[in-house]
């Protein structure tokens, strides 16, 4: 995601060590003013959310986003639910797959493209606990050899 015009503005961290992530896309969506300048400030939190799909429309839950300080009445609810814009075939293609092989759909990032706000979303298979175990190992592993190597080459 490393194009000119594209600034990183949130990130789940949490996503890829809970979750396998098969396939990622990239969705508009639907905000207020004052939340698009909360966006730009980078007063945004990934962490708890999620996204459902409701009546044949996307939609991201638990994004938080804090009200815009230099905001007024205009300021909407931190947590309300979002819509994201993507095509109908997509929206019905991630539906079918939750339905059918119980995937989720989890937002990874939150970043401007040419001044539009975008959420890159992920089909993903959630993680059990000796998953997460593997992957601590070989991260552990990689990270001794590393080590090992450094010390041969000095």
């Amino acid at each position: 995601m490393a194009q000119a015009g594209v600034k990183l503005v949130a990130k789940n961290q949490q996503a890829r060590h809970e979750y396998f992530i098969e396939e990622t896309f990239e969705a508009g969506i639907e905000l207020v003013g004052t939340e698009v300048k909360s966006i730009r400030a980078g007063t945004i939190s990934l962490k708890d959310a999620w996204c459902q799909v409701k009546n044949g429309e996307l939609f991201i839950r638990q994004m938080h986003i804090s009200p815009y300080e230099k905001g007024n009445i205009f300021n909407k609810d931190p947590l309300r639910p979002r819509r994201l814009l993507m095509h109908k075939r997509e929206i019905l293609r991630l539906y079918g797959k939750v339905k059918q092989d119980g995937m989720s759909i989890i937002p990874l990032s939150v970043y401007l493209k040419n001044s539009r706000v975008k959420v890159e979303i992920a089909l993903c298979k959630g993680k059990k606990l000796y998953d997460k175990r593997d992957d601590a190992a070989v991260r552990d592993a990689k990270r001794q050899i590393d080590r090992a190597m450094k010390e041969r080459s000095h």
